[in-house]
């Protein structure tokens, strides 16, 4: 015989057990007008507050219960109420979690980081399309092009209080991969240098920058620092050198060369970080039109130099005139695996090695442009004997610093502006020129030819500075209107090594340096 069992009794939804939320209707206008004045009295209110004296500090001992006057002695905008105030309010009041505090001001700069980070999502949704692009797309027309690749446009980076002012440098960031600074400025005279700045892009916001200094001169170079990613040097149009902090409210230079402290004579060029000295002062090394090269290191409160070595006037200089007119460094990269060890570029086409020990002479010359201008020089970074150039001259070259003429050379039929390595591979490199196209090369691929050249920016527009991204398969162009596109590297562009049967070798820096062995077994 079965029991039956009692039917259980339903109660309502917890939510019903809970107190019914607060609300109440709201309505107000938002004009210009009423905007503005709200603004107006804002900065009124914080002028006010700025220029109040400091209020007297109050005896713990003598006031430890009053806590409303402690409070408000010490600047805050709200005071405690005591639980006998609770009490007495009224049941319609609002809850007790928000009755303990009792705001007397608004201080709208409280919400900047909120709104920051609102701003942000607003625009990684409007953009969306392409952040999918960034992390998804995989050209699948590459397979029908062989070894052929293409560039895929992502963001634009662009600030309107920028306008006239030209790209001169480009750098990520090694430690938040997202970051990078762009140096802005101008390729004039020094007495028509106008103001520069020094921009912070992420690519989580490309509509603004994360950070803006502004120079009384234009910005010519930059380098951030490998493990202080805080830590920015600049070198400037008028001869200065300075450093900047990321981590300092102020927007000017923590630390900057005067005129009496080995302040250069033309404009900076390059500058680059090296290792801390043993007394664990950071330093960095720059170049200067005026055929200087000189060492940095960042006192406790000043910034200290040292010549280093000076570029040799060329022949056509007179001997009277030689120790007057110097060769104008363009460029400066430091060794990979010895930081002691330099390559400087010089405005007649000479590239030297140089060594910081050694202020007399320099160890190597090479001559490689033909007398033209040479763009930049940079290290290898995986094969440390290897070093790219490129010069006004139309030509690319591969060296190696153990012979004097270069191993490969690349015509591209206009002024190359700027050349960088990939940080993925020991073969792969990309340049710029003056015909508005990027040119990226695999010499593991193809050794006569690039397997890309594509225009990236319009008719008006001359791309001027190239970066690839640390991590990521993008790179970023800066032209001479302050703008700064980022591409990304189709698959072809990007190919791992394989082994005779068609599978992927493992990555690392020795596969790399193997690579790299192969190639110059081939052509010595």
């Amino acid at each position: 015989m079965s029991v039956p069992q009692k039917a259980a009794v339903k109660s309502e939804p917890d939510v019903a057990c809970k107190p019914k939320p607060l609300y109440a209707n709201f309505s107000a206008n938002a004009s210009r007008s009423e905007i503005y004045d709200f603004y107006q009295e804002e900065l009124k209110r914080r002028e006010t507050n700025k220029n109040k004296e400091e209020r007297p500090i109050i005896d713990e001992e003598d006031d430890e219960g009053d806590e409303e006057t402690q409070c408000t002695a010490k600047g805050e905008d709200w005071y405690w109420q005591d639980s006998s105030e609770e009490e007495e309010a009224p049941a319609s009041a609002e809850p007790s979690g928000l009755r303990n505090f009792t705001y007397k001001k608004h201080d709208i700069s409280q919400l900047a980081h909120a709104v920051k980070m609102m701003e942000r999502a607003v625009v990684q949704n409007i953009h969306g399309d392409i952040t999918d692009d960034f992390l998804y797309f995989e050209d699948p027309a590459d397979e029908f092009r062989g070894e052929k690749g293409t560039l895929l446009p992502l963001w634009k980076f662009q600030y309107d209080k920028a306008k006239g002012l030209s790209v001169t440098a480009l750098c990520w960031s090694t430690e938040y991969n997202d970051l990078f600074a762009v140096g802005l400025g101008s390729y004039g005279y020094t007495h028509e240098d106008r103001v520069g700045m020094l921009l912070f892009y992420t690519r989580k916001m490309h509509t603004y920058p994360e950070f803006i200094f502004n120079t009384d001169s234009g910005v010519m170079c930059i380098d951030i620092h490998k493990q202080l990613s805080h830590l920015v040097a600049v070198g400037l149009n008028n001869g200065c050198v300075a450093v900047y902090s990321l981590l300092e409210k102020s927007k000017q230079p923590i630390y900057k060369s005067t005129a009496s402290a080995g302040k250069h004579k033309g404009p900076v060029m390059q500058v680059k970080w090296q290792e801390d000295h043993l007394d664990s002062n950071h330093n960095f090394i720059s170049v200067s039109a005026d055929g200087r090269v000189g060492s940095w290191t960042l006192r406790e409160h000043e910034l200290v130099f040292t010549d280093i070595i000076k570029l040799p006037a060329t022949d056509k200089v007179p001997d009277d005139l030689k120790d007057v007119i110097a060769t104008a460094g363009t460029s400066l990269d430091v060794h990979k695996q010895y930081d002691c060890f330099f390559l400087v570029a010089s405005q007649s086409g000479t590239i030297y090695k140089g060594s910081k020990f050694i202020s007399s002479t320099f160890l190597e010359e090479y001559d490689a442009h033909f007398l033209m201008s040479v763009k930049c020089v940079r290290w290898n970074p995986f094969y440390s004997n290897v070093f790219v150039s490129c010069g006004l001259d139309w030509m690319v070259k591969i060296w190696d610093e153990r012979i004097k003429s270069p191993v490969f050379t690349f015509d591209l039929r206009a002024d190359v502006t700027d050349v960088a390595w990939a940080p993925y591979s020991s073969t792969v490199f990309a340049a710029i020129t003056t015909d508005r196209k990027v040119h990226v090369f695999d010499l593991s691929v193809n050794k006569y030819e690039a397997l890309c050249q594509q225009i990236v920016v319009s008719r008006k527009k001359r791309p001027v500075k190239i970066e690839f991204n640390p991590v990521h398969p993008i790179i970023i162009v800066g032209d001479d209107r302050g703008h700064v596109i980022s591409l990304k590297l189709s698959p072809n562009l990007r190919k791992k090594p394989k082994d005779k049967k068609g599978h992927e070798l493992p990555s690392g820096p020795e596969v790399e340096i193997a690579k790299m062995e192969q190639l110059l077994s081939l052509v010595r």
